[in-house]
């Protein structure tokens, strides 16, 4: 395709796959359950987290913890104490375990006694003319496990540009917290990051399609791929060149589609 087809192509499937009907079968729909601020925050990072897997199963799995932190999550995290800790049922979901759970409640605590917001945790080593969000990253990786003593088996679950990681479900729960649009899907509660400087989510999918329509060039999936196919993406929007993950994404998922568009 040529530069003005391909655009067409990207811009007509974001605004086919960017819609409310889509949530309720999508990750997504956790913190859609909720409309205070930290509440939205925390559920969508767990969701975020676990977003691996069949989507159903992630869902259930994200509403056994809604149960557990007894609709409240963020008040949960805030004043629960080691009884409440105690009497959590065995959690697990693929990789992600018990240990793992009681570590990220503990951790999400201490982000929480200094910082009002996660975006803050974010944010703050970003700078303002930063290309993209991979100091942020970098800055809560290195939050999130400052407590003595974290798991090792832990540290799989929060990804890092500094290991190279394409952190595709961070830049996905970053790209929810941040974007604002009239559509009703991501939420645009946070304001220190600018849309230019988020990440595309690269998953399985969108960087089968991005392949296919010669976005990446590289082989693997990584934070340099990650970061190619946002610079490739800013070519057709550089203000917010991450809401073509809808149409990626969605794509992918209807690849029969993409062949039928790849022949105009």
């Amino acid at each position: 395709m040529n530069f003005e087809t391909l655009k067409n192509f990207l811009d007509e499937n974001y605004e086919r796959y960017n819609q409310k009907k889509f949530i309720e079968n999508d990750p997504i729909c956790i913190p859609h359950l909720f409309e205070k601020k930290q509440d939205i925050e925390v559920m969508g990072f767990l969701a975020a987290t676990l977003a691996w897997g069949q989507r159903k199963t992630i869902i259930n799995k994200c509403m056994q913890l809604i149960h557990i932190f007894e609709h409240a999550p963020h008040d949960f995290i805030l004043h629960h104490t080691e009884r409440d800790l105690r009497k959590i049922p065995d959690f697990k979901h693929r990789t992600f375990n018990q240990t793992d759970l009681l570590y990220f409640i503990k951790a999400l605590k201490f982000l929480y006694k200094k910082y009002d917001s996660l975006e803050l945790v974010f944010s703050d080593a970003v700078h303002e003319h930063d290309k993209n969000i991979g100091n942020g990253l970098i800055s809560f990786h290195q939050a999130f496990f400052s407590l003595p003593n974290h798991p090792q088996r832990t540290i799989k679950h929060i990804p890092t540009p500094a290991r190279n990681s394409a952190c595709k479900r961070l830049n996905m729960y970053l790209r929810w917290m941040v974007r604002k649009d009239d559509k009703g899907v991501d939420f645009g509660i946070w304001n220190n990051i600018k849309t230019s400087q988020l990440v595309c989510p690269c998953d399985l999918h969108v960087s089968r399609i991005a392949r296919k329509l010669q976005l990446i060039t590289r082989k693997q999936n990584d934070w340099k791929t990650a970061e190619e196919l946002t610079e490739n993406l800013k070519k057709f929007d550089p203000n917010d060149p991450v809401k073509y993950d809808f149409a990626l994404f969605g794509v992918g998922i209807h690849e029969e589609k993409f062949f039928k568009y790849s022949k105009i």
